[in-house]
């Protein structure tokens, strides 16, 4: 695992911290604060190095861009020649968008765009759906219409790429894009029960049907529109029932990717009707209740974490190597603990959070594989902003250097599609440490973080040189741009850890002076400006 130097940020830092003691002394801090302050002078280095890697992920991929189409392709190895749906589209190019997004407007506007429409131009084939493209042969990689591989690209780009983007940045191409994927798989899919290929075996079925629920749920809460719920219904009606139960009739279960998705999405459905259809919810309840007790009988290990497979009717370990996604399965139990306040389910989530430190530190969760410590480190992420347990950041500490040890100086991870991964985990990483908190035009330089406390949050930023921008503080995205009522755990949601209410009033203070300020003037960026090596201290108050 290659490791890269980080040498002038590290000095840069040593500078800061001097810095930083001159600025005490001036400021009127109890020392509670100081102690605030320096801890976020700390996370500001951490999200510094992760934003820091994320960037060259970004720049890295560009580089091995198909020159005539913009494509990044598949991977680096035996798919250097095709652009997929399911892996490309799905997996690297999103998260290379999210990191031009935070970090680098210019590649946002300019060639994140210009990649979408090219996308879009070039695999569109049933109607909107994407299909595989082949750069080598400049058009489709085969010249026969699978439609159950389409179907399933476009259930994967949908749910892994394109809902977390419109998670974080609202409407935008991208969710046109989603939206309009969605529309076009209408017309060909009811329940997905035939597809075929060679993906992940009878595995495949009920990821598209997780995956269609993941979006049809989120779909419905940004829209209103009553067709994706009546569709999210159809779906949900057909599992959550005698006949189909995935505990009663699969005899392999995946409580890993490329089969967990069902799991996940037949609860985030649950969470729709329970606000949408309480008569559905009412006749659903027993059915998901029986398939998560299922579950916790029968797949998980001693530590409360899930085997890659089981088999629920026996209750047989198909696969015994512990699944790296066992975040996504519990965010289900967790949200259903929101909804119906079944006390086990929580408890399921804190015996597993709870063994991570002592159990599964440096972990190999996917037989080396960065993939495997992106998707644990992302999962544990979400259940730690709901159930801040000590240990579990100790961990979440430990194991974030394990990831970015793959990483190689020229900012490629592995070489393929899971590569995104690496930055979607970093950049929430970086989030975590900055209290949700993000700047406008990013530079390398500007070292920022921030610690959550209570009802206060304690930011500093400090720089090397000079620097000019605004400070955005997080909001309610879930609310904001899915219009969703509740911030259930969901795979890829990029975590609320201190969210600014537009129509709230708040305390600033920087410094000895304290102002009265709009909760939508902090989201829309605070100006800040910043001399050659200063360090300003920031306490936002609700």
């Amino acid at each position: 695992m290659p490791k890269t130097s980080f040498m002038k940020p590290c000095l840069l830092f040593l500078l800061f911290i001097l810095v930083s003691v001159v600025g005490f002394a001036q400021a009127p801090f109890t020392s509670q604060e100081k102690v605030n302050f320096e801890q976020a002078l700390t996370n500001g280095q951490a999200a510094n190095e992760a934003f820091r890697r994320s960037h060259r992920f970004l720049l890295g991929w560009l580089t091995k861009a198909d020159p005539a189409t913009g494509l990044i392709p598949r991977n680096l190895k035996e798919s250097t020649c095709i652009w997929n749906a399911w892996d490309a589209a799905a997996d690297n190019y999103p998260f290379m968008v999210m990191t031009a997004a935070m970090l680098d407007k210019p590649l946002f506007e300019g060639k994140m765009r210009e990649m979408l429409a090219a996308e879009t131009r070039l695999t569109s084939r049933i109607g909107r759906l994407p299909d595989t493209y082949s750069f080598c042969k400049k058009g489709f990689e085969k010249s026969t219409i699978d439609t159950s591989q389409i179907v399933f690209g476009s259930a994967e780009y949908m749910k892994d790429g394109l809902v977390p983007l419109t998670e974080w940045l609202g409407p935008s191409p991208w969710s046109e894009r989603m939206l309009g994927i969605l529309e076009d798989l209408d017309k060909i899919v009811d329940v997905p029960t035939q597809i075929k290929g060679n993906f992940f075996g009878n595995s495949a079925v009920v990821e598209v049907g997780g995956d269609l629920l993941q979006v049809l749920a989120r779909m419905y809460w940004l829209t209103k529109n009553p067709k994706w719920l009546a569709w999210g219904i159809q779906i949900g009606d057909y599992y959550l029932s005698d006949a189909h139960l995935p505990t009663r009739t699969l005899s392999r279960l995946r409580l890993r990717d490329h089969g967990c998705e069902i799991v996940a999405g037949l609860v985030e459905m649950y969470a729709v009707v329970n606000t949408a259809n309480p008569a559905k919810k009412k006749q659903w309840q027993p059915y998901l209740h029986e398939m998560l007790n299922t579950i916790l009988a029968t797949g998980r290990n001693e530590h409360g974490l899930f085997y890659d497979e089981v088999n629920p009717l026996t209750g047989e370990i198909v696969q015994k190597r512990i699944a790296d996604n066992f975040g996504y399965t519990l965010n289900a139990f967790y949200t259903v603990y929101m909804i119906d306040g079944v006390v086990a389910y929580r408890e399921a989530t804190l015996k597993a959070l709870s063994s991570l430190s002592a159990n599964y530190r440096n972990h190999d969760w996917e037989n080396g594989s960065a993939d495997g410590y992106a998707d644990a480190i992302e999962g544990t992420l979400n259940l730690y902003l709901r159930e801040p347990i000590p240990s579990v950041k100790d961990w979440l500490e430990s194991e974030i250097k394990v990831l970015w040890n793959f990483q190689k100086p020229d900012g490629i991870i592995e070489g393929w599609h899971g590569d995104g991964n690496f930055a979607r985990t970093s950049l929430m990483y970086a989030l975590w440490k900055t209290a949700g908190v993000h700047i406008s035009d990013w530079n390398p330089e500007v070292v920022y973080g921030a610690v959550n406390n209570k009802n206060n949050i304690y930011i500093t930023l400090t720089s090397h040189t000079a620097w000019k921008g605004k400070l955005i503080f997080g909001a309610n995205w879930h609310a904001d741009h899915l219009h969703m009522p509740v911030d259930y755990p969901r795979i890829n949601q990029f975590q609320e850890w201190f969210s600014i209410e537009a129509t709230k009033t708040y305390r600033l203070t920087i410094g000895d002076k304290t102002q009265t300020i709009k909760g939508s003037a902090l989201i829309a960026g605070y100006p800040i400006s910043l001399k050659p090596n200063e360090t300003i201290y920031l306490r936002c108050a609700r």
